[in-house]
């Protein structure tokens, strides 16, 4: 799962970047497009079973977060964004956008900040999709192709949408989803969380200003406020002391720990845990898959000869200990592929040769 953090010059985001990463941006992984960290997605079951299987590796789900270039009015049209920033945006899984609600000399503006990414992101769509269109034209034009026929109606009721001023996130849940859509990798099609970045003698007023943001942002939108500044701080502070800090400043739970579980929500995503005396791990996956499909996640082979899935919740194999105690309650069960995993279930993959 790839997160991109994105913004205005001077918004702070590379800021909230030290935050989530408790590093300083000099430590971070550094590639074209701008430093990466991976967080561990803590989980207090995994640590649990990981204390009873004892095993060689624990493996947590992982989040990885990327710093971004910052995307100024006029990128998208004058095709000034870096390719390959480009490209890291449109295979990202979600963005979080950083919102300036602090005074640096230029107008304080967190409304229309959004609304100036926003119409980034669509005229880079509108961009994307005129271009794949001259292609179909040309290729239609040696031969009636029926694909190409559906893929054109496809984007030319995206590009009107576009034309409306509206993101692809709009569209209808069952145009969305469509597979060739999928394919495109749209900016704007794309899940979003926002962080209003306030300074820290505002912290007293940012319950009004939050609220007067989010009444004017799509309600779909999660909206929460941090001092970027601050919450860079206490995560270069060691952990005895942090605590103490954040009581002092009535911080209760970092910018860090909300991201985490901002982003699974806002991704719809769930894991479930494998065990043993090599390995726990837990695996994050769409809420609503299947038992086949995430076997998939851990091995295409696991997918591809699927048998059935030994399968009991994290909660019944706590409260029976054990695997001996399910079964002896008749709750340890064998699934089918149509199954649909739940968060925490603890699963076996019985797969073939």
């Amino acid at each position: 799962m790839l997160i991109s953090i994105i913004g205005s010059a001077g918004c702070g985001k590379t800021t909230l970047f030290q935050a989530l990463s408790c590093t300083d941006i000099k430590s971070g992984k550094i590639v074209d497009q701008g430093p990466v960290t991976t967080i561990d997605v803590p989980d207090e079951r995994l640590d649990t079973l990981a204390k009873i299987f004892r095993p060689r590796k624990t493996v947590y789900a992982r989040i990885e977060v990327a710093d971004t270039a910052p995307i100024q009015e006029g990128d998208a049209k004058n095709e000034a964004m870096n390719p390959k920033m480009l490209h890291q945006l449109r295979f990202s899984d979600a963005f979080l956008l950083v919102l300036r609600c602090f005074d640096n000399g230029y107008t304080v503006d967190p409304a229309g900040d959004y609304h100036t990414i926003g119409a980034e992101f669509i005229f880079a769509d509108m961009l994307q999709i005129e271009k794949r269109l001259d292609r179909i034209a040309h290729q239609n034009g040696k031969k009636d192709n029926p694909l190409l026929q559906q893929e054109k109606t496809l984007l030319e009721e995206c590009l009107s949408h576009l034309n409306e001023g509206k993101p692809l996130s709009a569209l209808p849940a069952a145009r969305r989803n469509d597979k060739m859509l999928r394919s495109f990798q749209f900016l704007s099609e794309k899940p979003m969380m926002v962080v209003v970045n306030y300074a820290e003698e505002a912290d007293g007023k940012m319950e009004g200003i939050l609220e007067g943001i989010k009444a004017v942002l799509p309600e779909n939108i999660p909206v929460v406020a941090a001092c970027a500044k601050l919450e860079a701080e206490l995560a270069l502070v060691p952990p005895e002391e942090a605590a103490g800090l954040m009581a002092e400043y009535g911080i209760n739970e970092t910018i860090r720990s909300r991201i985490i579980q901002l982003s699974s929500r806002t991704l719809g995503l769930i894991s479930f845990l494998t065990v043993g005396e090599d390995e726990c791990r837990a695996w994050p996956i769409q809420d609503g898959m299947s038992a086949q499909d995430a076997a998939g996640t851990i091995h295409s082979n696991f997918y591809d000869r699927f048998i059935r899935a030994e399968t009991v919740s994290y909660d019944a194999f706590i409260e029976h200990k054990g695997f001996a105690g399910c079964k002896k309650a008749g709750l340890w069960r064998l699934e089918g592929k149509t199954y649909i995993v739940r968060d925490g279930d603890i699963l076996t993959i019985r797969a073939g040769c």
